[in-house]
């Protein structure tokens, strides 16, 4: 059962995690696989719009994918992107990538090995990946510029579309411990996490949102309940 609570606190660590970018035009477009089609959807109308003139789809699969897109996160939103009007040769596809490291460093190497030249990169992520999506890509690839992008829809709306209320917010914890852990272990830049949203990913632990975390280090509070 979720608590008019667990929604409030959802709600505020959905609003946290958004970077509110305005999208400019870039040099290449990075869609992030996952479960959600709406980052291939969201990555087709930017295209559209003169966004980038090249896009790159980065994903394997995972638990949540392996049934719903078997051929690979990356495959399918290729395949979305194009019935939705990008040209196929506007579309590069890295399918190796298991995390958002591996998105950024992998969809990296294969530009670089392309011979093409990246000064911004337009990253579009799900709604509540925004942020870390950012911070992850800021600290692997220093000197170029990151605008974060994603479906703007409001948290109902989003829950509607994906018809799991509980994977989302199980989602949205698991991107805000992130957020809280990972720059110490290297993996991001520092973001300034406030108060009240710290407060809210703990509530939603101690009421066992917790499939989406990952075992803290030694000396960590901020996965218990997991």
């Amino acid at each position: 059962m979720i608590s008019v609570r667990d929604w409030e606190d959802a709600q505020l660590c959905w609003d946290y995690q958004r970077m509110h970018h305005e999208p400019r035009p870039c040099s290449v477009g990075i869609g992030l696989g996952s479960h959600d089609l709406g980052v291939a959807d969201t990555t087709a109308d930017l295209f559209r719009r003169g966004m980038m003139p090249l896009i790159v789809f980065t994903g394997a699969t995972s638990k949540t994918t392996q049934e719903r897109m078997p051929r690979g996160e990356a495959e399918h939103y290729r395949d979305r992107a194009i019935e939705l009007g990008v040209p196929g040769d506007a579309v590069l596809v890295e399918p190796h990538a298991r995390n958002t490291g591996q998105n950024i460093t992998l969809s990296r190497s294969l530009l670089e090995e392309r011979g093409i030249e990246v000064s911004s990169v337009l990253l579009i992520s799900k709604p509540y990946e925004e942020r870390r999506s950012y911070a992850t890509a800021r600290k692997l690839w220093p000197g170029v510029k990151f605008v974060s992008a994603s479906t703007p829809m409001p948290l109902p709306e989003y829950v509607d579309s994906i018809q799991d209320a509980r994977l989302v917010i199980d989602m949205l914890v698991g991107s805000l411990q992130r957020l809280l852990i990972y720059p110490a272990q290297g993996f991001m830049i520092p973001q300034d996490v406030p108060a009240d949203v710290t407060r809210a990913y703990e509530r939603l632990v101690s009421r066992g949102f917790t499939s989406r975390l990952v075992p803290a280090r030694a000396g960590s509070t901020l996965n218990k309940g997991a």
